[in-house]
């Protein structure tokens, strides 16, 4: 399975009031937590993968998750094969990555808003250190990755965003990006 998901700076503002008008329905908000790891055996940075433990949060309680998110597969859009499975306790799959010689790299914090849109998943982040986001999202197999992207695509039209103004890198990758600029 892939990760269909385009991203854009925007104001959450004007974009709350699209999403009304349009029907959109609210799936919540959380906060998350993304622990960031590099692998012993290669440089994540390079090969375009990533390795995290997400911790969320909202009302009803906490949920932590593992991911592997394999290299983009396509120009167009941050499209990646995805892995990911709950955990019971992120502090225990950290102690197990650090004793295979993971490292820990960096944590990435914020603020999501979940809205469904035409089947898509729309949210609006705020991410410390960065500002908003919207990206809008969608799973789907190897040969419907071009019809998903250009869902996406029309999405974000349909809010008021041009897809042309994409953010391909991760939050991540921003983060550390600007920590060395």
């Amino acid at each position: 399975m892939y990760e269909v998901e385009v991203k854009v700076r925007a104001d959450h503002a004007t974009v709350r009031e699209r999403l009304r008008e349009l029907g959109a329905r609210s799936l919540g908000a959380v906060t998350q937590e993304d622990f960031y790891y590099d692998a012993p055996h290669r440089d994540f940075a390079e090969t375009d993968e990533a390795l995290r433990v997400r911790r969320e949060a909202d009302e009803e309680g906490t949920a932590e998750v593992v991911t592997y998110k394999g290299p983009l597969v396509e120009e167009e859009s941050k499209t990646r094969k995805e892995h990911e499975t709950v955990v019971g306790d992120g502090d225990t799959v950290d102690s197990l990555l650090s004793a295979l010689g993971f490292e820990a790299a960096a944590t990435v914090h914020k603020e999501r808003e979940r809205y469904e849109l035409d089947g898509y998943l729309v949210v609006l982040d705020s991410v410390t250190g960065l500002g908003e986001f919207v990206e809008v999202e969608i799973k789907a197999e190897e040969d419907a990755v071009e019809s998903a992207r250009d869902g996406a695509y029309d999405v974000l039209r349909d809010l008021g965003l041009d897809p042309d103004e994409q953010v391909r890198t991760s939050y991540l990758g921003l983060l550390l990006r600007d920590d060395h600029e």
